[in-house]
């Protein structure tokens, strides 16, 4: 059962990797557009429509950031543990393997 469960360690690095530059990303976009006016655009109400879109947008790109930081971490986390479970099983069938076999002569 062991020989089918295949965690690729290099690819949760990189997926990792992924998710903290869009993050990144999206703090730079974000940046760059603070200074964005949406004064003068067209009608009053066109202009109100603009700077409500602009902060909810504001608010919600920063919720993906935060959510796309926090998925990273916790995939890294799972990494983690899921090579520290697999080291420890791997050494507890070796000890096994080694006691079955010795005491079978």
């Amino acid at each position: 059962m062991a020989d089918r469960l295949v965690v690729d360690g290099d690819e949760l690095a990189h997926f990792m990797k992924l998710l903290k530059k869009s993050s990144s990303s999206l703090k730079g976009l974000r940046k760059a557009l603070s200074d964005a006016t949406v004064r003068g655009l067209g009608t009053d109400d066109l202009d109100g429509a603009c700077e409500y879109f602009q902060e909810e947008w504001k608010y919600g790109t920063e919720q993906i950031g935060e959510q796309t930081e926090n998925l990273a971490e916790i995939i890294g986390k799972s990494r983690d543990s899921y090579n520290e479970v697999d080291k420890a099983l791997e050494e507890a069938l070796k000890k096994a393997k080694a006691g079955k076999g010795g005491g079978s002569k």
